[in-house]
């Protein structure tokens, strides 16, 4: 099987051309792959297929490296549209890919960086989802007897924001899982940590569900980006410092699509028998 090794700011993909070699991969697989002793080492397989829906160039999955499938994953679509655009599946610098929960859009730039549109996040409490029966700012999650704070939202998969003074000292090993497994959150929940810099930056280190803490997370960002600003703490245009580098946002507000720009870089291509 062929294959590519993709990273976006250091959040790294196996990619997977599914168009032209027939594969099927089954939870032990990706675990075994995903292993960074044993295998090739990744946060997320990303398989490319052909399209499912009408207007769209391709269809893609999203595999962590438990081996579960996923809704959602900025950095991963960044890196999917230059993948088909280096290996020759498309000529086009704008693209239509249909995923698990909706259709997005990308934009290749001339530097290397792409454009991607997340769509519109959704901070209703069933669609994150969340069990809480009304929509808040904040939602009260207690951990071993301390309640914390969090945002909430969908960027086509579920995310949960808390402030924090020093993203440095941030307890991310620690409440990140305790928060991603919370029963709140039916079907887990990726954790977000997030300092405030000013109205147009801040830092962020997010605990992603079926990973643990990755160099970065691109719908992660997102989701911090939309939670900070509709608390009224930042602007329409945001950088986002992460651990692999840096992503900037851009969100008119409540209603309008969420565009995230950002580089993807192939890393290099490869064979394995599976």
């Amino acid at each position: 099987m062929s294959f590519a090794k993709m990273q976006g700011l250091g959040n790294d993909f196996m990619v997977v051309d599914t168009i032209s070699q027939p594969v099927f991969f089954n939870e032990s697989q990706i675990k075994k792959l995903s292993d960074r002793h044993f295998g090739i080492g990744f946060d997320q397989l990303l398989l490319v297929e052909p399209p499912q829906q009408p207007n769209t160039d391709f269809h893609y999955r999203i595999f962590n490296a438990d081996g579960k499938e996923v809704e959602q994953c900025g950095n991963g679509a960044r890196c999917l549209a230059r993948f088909v655009k280096i290996m020759g599946l498309t000529w086009k610098y704008k693209l239509r890919i249909s995923t698990l929960k909706g259709v997005i859009s990308a934009r290749m730039h001339k530097d290397g960086n792409v454009t991607v549109d997340m769509g519109v996040p959704n901070f209703e409490p069933d669609r994150i989802p969340l069990r809480y029966a009304n929509r808040e700012l904040n939602y009260a999650v207690d951990v071993d007897g301390i309640k914390y704070s969090v945002g909430a939202v969908s960027m086509g998969n579920p995310h949960c924001v808390l402030e924090v003074d020093d993203i440095e000292q941030a307890p991310v090993e620690r409440v990140g899982p305790a928060i991603g497994q919370h029963h709140l959150f039916p079907q887990q929940v990726n954790v977000g940590f997030m300092q405030i810099l000013s109205d147009r930056e801040i830092s962020l280190r997010v605990f992603e569900r079926g990973v643990g803490e990755t160099m970065a997370c691109g719908s992660g960002a997102c989701a911090a980006v939309a939670i900070g600003q509709l608390q009224q703490r930042l602007g329409s245009k945001v950088k986002v410092h992460l651990p692999g580098g840096d992503l900037t946002i851009d969100w008119d507000g409540e209603g309008q699509p969420l565009l995230m720009t950002g580089p993807a870089e192939f890393v290099f291509e490869g064979q394995i028998e599976i």
